[in-house]
């Protein structure tokens, strides 16, 4: 969601700021600031718009070595110059950037207001400043921040300078992530890894309640009472260059194409074809303890949630265990039943979706067992479930999730398999379902290299401003993938439903205005799904199938085949071409493809 990048040591800070801010571009914001402090001063400058706007007021010019910097996604108050970030005291001595939400602000502002202060904003964000002004009593700056904190009650990511006290910065975590760089006699932080591995790949991932005093030599972490907490820092493991575009145009574009890659490394070191197995070292489940799970529990939000119900599917039909996928924004919200033989897994591309993370406290706060399928290692879902499947996907800038969805499937299909052959899934169906996930790469390449036949495809969508998505069992589940996609990148408003509940009430909303997009393997209900084809084209509805190679339909308007698989790996590939059709219809539609309006890559707040 927001974006911080802080600096301190021997360099001019606000050119490292500004090019932090711009790494982070990708997760979605609607203004950006930077403050700079230089012989007992502080400069700042802020604006509403992308941070090319911010550019035009020339903050590269800032002289001082050290400083912070955000981008902002409203929460409280309208996207607006004056909301932007750095938030200041009244005297501008502190200033303040904060991921996340004060869900006291209300009351705080009351309080502040009745000492005097005036608010120059609308945020929730701005209490920090004049807490922390007011709390000041010539304590290091650590102790002033943990006071003004103790008075805070929400989610944080915070960072605070101060004009008077040059050698030091001050950050701190509740719910929002926070990330020290360390460097050869300077130090960085951020909100995300992205923004660091230009200057250094050693780092150290704060925990919730924990406040970091920030030197240009060293820094030391402390939880808000004072108690010092000791961790060893961490290697990055991707480099600068994973963060270019390259030749291509958009993010998006880019990571759909490293997507056999991107799976070639989920699998790497994974697959047993001699006992038709997976091997998922992260998982810290003995054999004996797989076999007495009765149930499984998906959680996650967005793309993650949808490639949870691809997982929910397969574990059911390759383990015959009970399975179903939830949004964990709404599990956590409902006093959930957890059981000791249900198995839990949050599924999170970045590993910090707040959702997602609270479910996996609550779980854990109730003695379930919970695993994460996250693609950042060192995030706090990893750190908090301990065990799990990282899915080694690289990372992925664009804010529409494609090779993370992809991998997030793939790491379910390995635990799917995994779990069937500790039950009655015979070795040899098991060697056929590894040999189909070892042939995945290439299949995702050839449906690649035909990336024209889709660009005619969205030829047929663009001027439409409905569509339907339809497929049935895990189909359903790629259908609702590929709506998700195309709304949220081309703005052209699409729902899923399952196929035969088109009759149920959607088929009144069908016209020739209004494609349907089918999800259609050649399987057992194959006939079935021609029947509900058909019942669209006889009102009238053009009709788009994404589908195996077979005997020639009339019922199709347009079609898209791609290679069977083994029928339960088949949601895998038939996702490919719905990524790059919602690519090519908002390339065609105009859109801002990597970074579309209103939202935001990493939801650290509800």
């Amino acid at each position: 969601m927001c974006g911080i990048v802080g600096y301190v040591g021997k360099r001019q800070a606000a050119p490292i700021l500004l090019q932090g801010l711009h790494r982070l571009e990708y997760r979605g914001y609607d203004s950006a600031g930077i403050a700079v402090g230089s012989k007992g001063k502080l400069r700042i400058a802020k604006r509403k718009g992308r941070v090319r706007e911010l550019d035009a007021l020339q903050p590269q010019k800032f002289k001082g070595t050290f400083g912070i910097a955000h981008t902002r996604w409203a929460s409280h108050g309208e996207p607006s110059d004056r909301n932007a970030h750095p938030h200041c005291d009244a005297t501008g001595r502190y200033a303040v950037v904060h991921n996340g939400i004060v869900e006291n602000a209300a009351a705080l502002r009351a309080q502040l207001t009745e000492r005097g202060c005036i608010f120059a904003s609308d945020t929730d964000s701005e209490v920090f400043a004049h807490l922390i002004a007011f709390a000041d009593d010539g304590s290091p700056l650590e102790s002033v921040v943990a006071s003004a904190l103790r008075r805070i009650v929400g989610a944080y990511g915070i960072a605070v300078i101060d004009a008077q006290r040059p050698d030091t910065l001050v950050v701190a975590r509740n719910g929002s992530p926070l990330v020290l760089g360390i460097g050869d006699g300077e130090m960085f932080f951020a909100s995300d890894p992205a923004a660091l591995v230009r200057h250094t790949t050693s780092v150290l991932h704060l925990d919730d309640g924990e406040i970091a005093s920030v030197h240009a030599d060293g820094y030391e972490t402390r939880t808000l009472d004072g108690a010092a907490t000791n961790k060893p820092a961490s290697t990055l493991p991707w480099k600068d260059e994973a963060f270019d575009k390259g030749a291509f145009a958009h993010y998006m574009r880019k990571e759909i194409a490293e997507q056999p890659e991107a799976v070639r490394r989920a699998l790497s070191g994974r697959l047993d074809r001699r006992f038709g197995t997976t091997h998922l070292g992260g998982i810290q489940l003995a054999a004996r303890d797989l076999l007495d799970v009765r149930r499984v529990k998906i959680l996650g939000c967005g793309a993650a949630y949808l490639a949870g119900a691809i997982g929910a599917h397969l574990i059911e039909t390759l383990a015959r265990l009970p399975a179903d996928a939830e949004p964990a924004s709404e599990f956590r919200y409902r006093n959930a039943v957890i059981e000791r033989d249900t198995l839990y897994i949050a599924v999170s591309q970045s590993g910090e979706t707040f959702d997602t993370l609270a479910a996996v406290q609550e779980i854990k706060r109730k003695g379930g067992r919970v695993l994460g399928v996250v693609n950042v290692v060192g995030s706090t879902i990893a750190r908090e479930c301990g065990q799990g499947i990282y899915l080694h996907a690289g990372p992925e800038v664009s804010v529409v999730s494609t090779k993370t969805f992809t991998c997030s499937a793939v790491a379910l299909a390995l635990l799917a398999i995994h779990l069937g052959r500790l039950r009655d899934l015979s070795v040899a169906r098991g060697a056929r379902l590894i040999e189909a996930l070892q042939a995945l790469p290439e299949h995702i390449a050839a449906i690649l290299d035909r990336e024209p036949e889709i660009a005619r495809l969205a030829e047929y969508m663009m001027d439409a401003e409905h569509a339907f998505y339809v497929g049935r069992g895990a189909g359903y589940a790629v259908a609702m993938e590929g709506a998700l996609k195309l709304k949220e990148v081309s703005y052209l408003h699409a729902e899923a439903y399952p196929a035969s509940e088109l009759k149920h009430g959607p088929l009144a909303l069908i016209s020739p205005q209004t494609p349907t997009v089918v999800v259609l393997p050649r399987d057992d209900l194959f006939a079935k799904n021609i029947s509900t084809v058909e019942e669209v084209k006889a009102r009238g509805g053009p009709v788009i199938a994404i589908t195996h190679p077979g005997e020639a339909s009339t019922a199709f308007d347009r079609s898209f085949e791609i290679p069977a698989l083994e029928p339960e790996l088949d949601p895998l590939l038939l996702n490919i071409p719905l990524q790059l059709l919602a690519y090519h219809v908002a390339l065609q539609r105009g859109t801002n493809i990597d970074q579309p309006r209103n939202l935001a890559k990493a939801l650290t707040v509800e």
